[in-house]
């Protein structure tokens, strides 16, 4: 067991907010860590402090090894260099950098990371982009890396596979959790339970012990009155009557001093917060936008060709109404291409003449940023107010977000925005584009529930194996040119 790096008083502050603030952190050579946390709450800008490209006053980092980072696509310059074996295992086949797509941009970058001779790895959404042969390959490579791993990921699969140990950034702070993210599932929701069982403990003996303060305060009170008319009788009574007022004044104040004891132990059991509640979105749609058609968009014998390039030879589909349909396949295999065929009313596709379509293009938005969040939520929506924060509260939006205006988000975001304005829009079909990618954890499992949910139809091109799992009622791969079915 070697410490391979060791990092103290890792403090961030931006525009008054406090995003981390670390004590310590240690990475041995064993670790296998996925680094997770809402989009905004300083996980690249942690993997930057542990590697020395961002220097903070006061905080020390001490490295005992060699570490390759592989960042997110829009913060990579690539090195001329590379194994071109593990290269080719990748797909990529040069360093034609200007001509790359995403995927292979990706598949470069991990490639280069793994042929360096490092003790460990740092990872920013590392699968972004690649394909599930990508994936499944990028798996195994990390499986037999010997070094540490230290992996920022929204791909649950992804995790399970490859990690030992969660590190959970949340509120500037570090919490370690054992096991991949399915184990780090399954202790949050024991948390979960374990904290509404001392809410609810509390809440009951806080009930119980106001309930008890209150009853000596009104037997107090009834012992005063009697006090108060034994000494409206005569004034001329005997001592005895004197004593017997005496003696009613002093249980009156056991009986308040009673209370107060209670109320102090009220004061001494502090607060207990309620466990997050999990919210469930109910979708409804208006008659004007029913479909009946129960194949609402289907190809038959499509095909499709770029110069020499044939994506689609006879290749047929049927998207049954009211489905959840994911599209898989390789990088540049049609996926993307397909949808825009679907929205061109290409030939060989036939479209319900009362289908209205929604399109999320994971890097085709444009929207005016000079307006608010509520006010771009409204436009064009059916739902109320209510119903819009629920939504909007689900992807991770805080009250104090609703408020802000577009120009002062974040892309991760903007994103989160144009999904839940899209489910949310006078639309009976869905089109979505890789809608997980870039998206933080608890965004995803939220989409996730959101496409279960919406009471449309939905088709999305995803390589989320979990996504695909819990939403889609049917799965086709474009394979050979076709569309194949293999599942539904």
């Amino acid at each position: 067991m070697e410490l391979l790096l060791k990092a103290s008083d890792i403090y961030v502050e931006y525009t008054g907010r406090e995003v981390l603030n670390i004590k310590e952190l240690e990475l041995y050579d064993y670790d296998r860590i996925g680094l997770i946390g809402s989009n905004g709450a300083g996980k690249s800008t942690l993997l930057k402090v542990l590697l020395g490209e961002l220097t903070l006053p006061g905080c020390k980092v001490k490295r005992s090894g060699n570490f390759a980072h592989i960042t997110q696509l829009e913060e990579t310059l690539l090195q001329e260099s590379a194994d071109y074996a593990l290269m080719g295992k990748f797909g990529v086949s040069g360093l034609d950098t200007q001509n790359m797509s995403g995927g292979e941009e990706t598949r470069l970058k991990v490639a280069q990371a793994l042929s360096g001779q490092v003790h460990g790895i740092f990872a920013d959404e590392p699968t972004c982009h690649l394909d599930r042969e990508g994936i499944d390959f990028l798996i195994g490579q990390l499986q037999y890396f010997s070094g540490a791993l230290l992996i920022i990921s929204h791909n649950r699969y992804f995790l399970d596979e490859v990690v030992n140990k969660i590190w959970e950034l949340k509120d500037g702070k570090i919490t370690e959790y054992w096991g991949n993210y399915s184990d780090y599932l399954r202790q949050k929701e024991e948390e979960r339970q374990n904290q509404a069982i001392r809410y609810e403990q509390f809440v009951a003996e806080r009930g119980r012990l106001e309930r008890a303060s209150e009853e000596k305060r009104k037997q107090a009170r009834k012992v005063a009155q009697k006090a108060k008319g034994a000494a409206n009788k005569s004034m001329t009574e005997s001592g005895g009557r004197l004593g017997h007022q005496k003696t009613m004044g002093s249980k009156q104040k056991k009986l308040y001093n009673a209370a107060k004891s209670m109320e102090h132990r009220i004061e001494a059991m502090g607060d207990v917060q309620a466990p997050e509640k999990t919210r469930t979105i109910c979708f409804r749609q208006s008659q004007a936008l029913a479909l009946h058609n129960p194949y609402p968009i289907a190809g038959v014998e499509i095909n499709k060709c770029f110069g020499d390039k044939v994506l689609f030879q006879k290749a047929s589909f049927q998207i049954p109404l009211g489905a959840k349909v994911a599209f898989t396949g390789g990088n540049g295999t049609g996926k993307t291409t397909l949808f825009h065929m679907i929205l061109n009313r290409e030939a060989g596709i036939s479209v319900s003449p009362k289908a209205e379509i929604g399109y999320f293009a994971q890097n085709g938005y444009k929207l005016n940023r000079d307006q608010g969040v509520m006010s771009f939520m409204e436009k064009n929506c059916d739902y109320q107010q209510s119903e819009i924060r629920s939504v909007l509260a689900s992807m991770s939006f805080s009250q104090n977000d609703i408020k802000k205006d577009l120009s002062v988000l974040s892309g991760g975001e903007i994103i989160k925005l144009l999904i839940a304005k899209m489910l949310l829009g006078r639309y009976n079909i869905l089109l979505m584009d890789e809608p997980g990618n870039f998206l933080d954890l608890p965004s995803v499992e939220a989409l996730e529930a959101l496409m279960i949910n919406y009471t449309g139809t939905i088709l999305f091109i995803s390589h989320d194996q979990r996504l695909l799992k819990n939403v889609a009622d049917r799965i086709y791969t474009i394979k050979d040119r076709r569309l194949c079915l293999t599942k539904g």
